[in-house]
């Protein structure tokens, strides 16, 4: 499944953030399967478990820790990156899924509350961990920081206002921290890199089992987002700076 001990992540040590959902449990699976240590977060220390032991049983045991970390609170994320640095000497990674959704009929209808919510799990997150882990991203011969986003951001429904106006925000946030790397990295070009990988929405075997009729068109199977997310460490910190990566049809 994975690229074994020679791949482009054998030994990297990378954060996952929001990893107790289904897209999450993909992503551990499919990183430990390529040979990384993998830390994921989650705000809820139940789910968070639950995925920690499923992706270190389903891959024989690979070194997949779980840490309970409060990412609206910029202290409590800037120590988390702090202990994982310290703990296994680097980190290569920071892959962010924390998600959420809330929408409206209308536009008319949008409620500003939508957006309070929003803007803290979808803004303010994405702010915290991409200040904490920035550096220690930039130490690193591969580091990466990848943002899941949404298509939304790019072409925003009438309903959807809320939550599109907060993922074009943290879009928007990525490709200033892409910026700084490319600063960084001089004129050989950066070393680390931030880019954004693009669903229209993802779907699951759950998902499906639930409603064996829909066509989920233009969705990305999490398991197809974990693939993604494990490939981008096979590109170039050039070819990931400061894009988008589209998985679904681009509007």
């Amino acid at each position: 499944m994975g690229n074994g001990a020679n791949g482009a992540l054998s030994g990297a040590v990378i954060a996952v953030a929001g990893a107790g959902g289904a897209a999450g449990r993909a992503t551990l699976l499919r990183l430990a399967a390529a040979g990384a240590t993998v830390i994921a977060s989650d705000n809820d220390p139940e789910r968070l478990a639950e995925a920690v032991d499923a992706a270190s049983f389903a891959s024989g045991g690979a070194p997949v820790t779980g840490d309970t970390v409060d990412l609206l609170d910029l202290q409590s994320t800037h120590e988390w990156a702090a202990h994982i640095e310290k703990d296994f000497g680097r980190v290569d990674g920071l892959v962010h899924l924390v998600g959420g959704w809330r929408g409206s009929e209308t536009f008319t209808k949008t409620s500003l509350d939508d957006w309070d919510f929003l803007e803290l799990l979808l803004v303010r997150t994405v702010q915290h961990t991409s200040l904490a882990f920035h550096e220690a991203l930039q130490r690193s011969d591969r580091g990466r920081y990848v943002l899941i986003s949404a298509a939304g951001a790019t072409r925003p429904t009438a309903g959807n206002a809320a939550y599109a106006a907060a993922k074009a925000a943290a879009e928007a946030w990525t490709l200033a921290m892409a910026d700084y790397f490319r600063k960084a990295g001089g004129p050989d070009g950066p070393t680390s890199a931030a880019g954004i990988l693009v669903v229209k929405a993802l779907v699951h075997e759950a998902m499906r089992a639930d409603r064996p009729n829909a066509k989920f068109a233009g969705f990305t199977d999490v398991e197809d987002l974990a693939e993604a997310i494990a490939g981008i460490w096979q590109k170039s910190a050039a070819e990931v700076n400061g894009n988008r990566l589209w998985l679904t049809e681009k509007p």
